[in-house]
C-alpha cells in the first residue's frame, strides 16, 4: 500500500481542525481501516476528530494526520418497538436525539450538546445530567465497531438489551479516548421519554434528594437549583407539589459552563457540598446532586489555584479532571491528576489494539 492512500481519501472540510501533514475524512469503515493501516506502518501519529467539543480533555497530541468523522453520518439501523439504534460516529446528538423524539424516545446523551457527535461523547465517556437517574453512558452502549491503530475492525457486543455481562469491549472503549481504535459503530439502548417533565426550582439540592422519587437529575448553579421530574402526570405533580411552588412544565437545562479553563471535579456525592463551599463565590460552574460531579469555570489568573484544589479533591478520594484551558497550562499541568494503578494493564491492552500507538498517542493519564 503505497503513498496514494492519503491522496485517495476525501480531504477534511470541518471547521476548526488543528494543523496536520494531512486531514481526510473517510466515508467508510473499510476507508478508515485503509487510513489507519497505512499510519501504523509510517508510524504516524493520528488525532481522531468528531465534533471537537471534547478536545480538550487529555494530553495534547500533536498529529501527522487528523482523521475526521464528518463523513460517517449514517443511521444503520433503527428499531423503536426494540429500544435500539446503531449510527456511525459522525452522527450528531442534537440529529439523533431529533429523530427519536419523533418516536418518543432518547438516547439519554448531553442534553446540550452543540455539535457534538455520538463517537465523541461515547470515546470521551462523558455522560448527560440525567445520569442520577438513568446511570452512565457506558450502560447504554450494546455493541461498538472499533477500527484499531493497525487497520483491523473489530466488533464486540450484540444489538439485542439482554445482552452479555462484564467488562466487554463496548465498556473498554468507552471512555478510551481513542486508545482502542476509532469507535466508528455504536449500537445504543433507548429510553422512552416519560409523558410529563417538570423543572421545579428547590432551595436545598439536598433536600430534594430526599424528597424526589427518582429525579432525572438535580443540578445547582450560581443562579439556583433545581430538580428535573419526568414521569406520569400524577408522580411529577405530586413530587412537584412537595418541591417547591416555582416551576415550568419542560427541562429546562443550564448552559454548559465556558471559562479560560474549565475542569471537572468529581467527588463522593457526599462531599459535594464542601467542594462548592470551597469554590468562592463569582465562579460559574453546574454541580450534579446525587452524583457528585461539577463543572467548574476558572479565569487565568485562577490557575495557581488548580494544584492545592486537586489535592483537596484527591484526598476526598475523588479527582480533578481539564476539560478545557489554553494549550500552555497542558504543560504546566496535568490535565488528569494521579494515575490510576491500573496503568500497566491499560499498556498492555492498548497495545493489542493499537501495537505502534498510532491514533492519539500519549493522551491517557501518564501518558499512555
Amino acid at each position: 500500500m503505497g503513498l496514494s492512500v492519503l491522496d485517495e481519501l476525501p480531504v477534511a472540510e470541518r471547521d476548526g481542525l488543528p494543523e496536520a501533514d494531512h486531514r481526510l475524512a473517510p466515508t467508510s469503515m473499510d476507508e478508515a481501516a485503509r487510513l489507519l493501516d497505512h499510519a501504523s506502518e509510517l508510524g504516524a501519529q493520528v488525532l481522531v476528530w468528531g465534533g471537537g467539543t471534547h478536545q480538550g480533555m487529555g494530553y495534547r497530541v500533536g498529529p501527522d494526520i487528523v482523521l475526521s468523522c464528518e463523513n460517517l453520518t449514517s443511521i444503520v439501523a433503527y428499531e423503536p418497538d426494540d429500544l435500539t439504534v446503531v449510527v456511525e460516529a459522525g452522527v450528531g446528538i442534537s440529529v439523533l436525539e431529533a429523530l427519536l423524539a419523533e418516536h418518543d424516545q432518547t438516547a439519554l446523551l448531553s442534553e446540550v450538546p452543540g455539535i457534538a457527535t455520538v463517537g465523541g461523547a461515547i470515546a470521551a465517556g462523558v455522560s448527560g445530567w440525567r445520569r442520577s437517574r438513568f446511570g452512565p453512558t457506558r450502560d447504554r452502549v450494546l455493541q461498538a465497531t472499533l477500527v484499531t491503530g493497525d487497520g483491523r475492525v473489530v466488533t464486540g457486543g450484540g444489538r439485542v438489551v439482554k445482552n452479555v455481562t462484564g467488562y466487554d469491549l463496548p465498556r473498554l472503549a468507552t471512555g478510551s479516548f481513542g486508545s482502542l481504535g476509532l469507535v466508528a459503530q455504536v449500537c445504543l439502548k433507548l429510553w422512552p421519554l416519560p409523558s410529563t417533565f417538570r423543572t421545579v426550582m428547590v432551595e436545598s439540592p439536598e433536600a430534594a434528594l430526599d424528597i424526589a422519587f427518582r429525579p432525572m437529575a438535580i443540578l445547582e448553579t450560581g443562579d439556583g437549583a433545581w430538580c428535573y421530574l419526568g414521569g406520569t402526570s400524577q408522580e411529577v405533580g405530586e413530587q412537584s407539589t412537595a418541591l417547591g411552588e416555582h416551576f415550568v412544565d419542560e427541562l429546562e437545562w443550564p448552559e454548559p459552563v465556558s471559562a479560560d479553563v474549565v475542569v471537572s471535579i468529581r467527588v463522593p456525592p457526599s462531599e459535594l457540598r464542601s467542594v462548592l463551599d470551597g469554590l468562592g463565590a463569582g465562579r460559574p460552574y453546574v454541580a450534579q446532586f446525587g452524583v457528585g460531579e461539577t463543572t467548574v469555570g476558572l479565569d487565568i489568573g485562577d490557575i495557581d489555584l488548580l494544584p492545592d484544589l486537586r489535592t483537596e479533591v484527591e484526598d476526598l478520594g475523588g479527582a480533578l479532571v481539564v476539560t478545557e484551558a489554553p494549550a500552555e497550562l497542558y504543560e504546566e499541568f496535568d490535565p488528569w491528576g494521579t494515575p490510576p494503578q491500573t496503568l500497566e494493564i491499560q499498556q498492555r491492552l492498548i497495545a493489542r489494539f493499537d501495537p505502534r500507538r498510532v491514533i492519539n498517542p500519549g493522551r491517557l493519564p501518564g501518558r499512555i
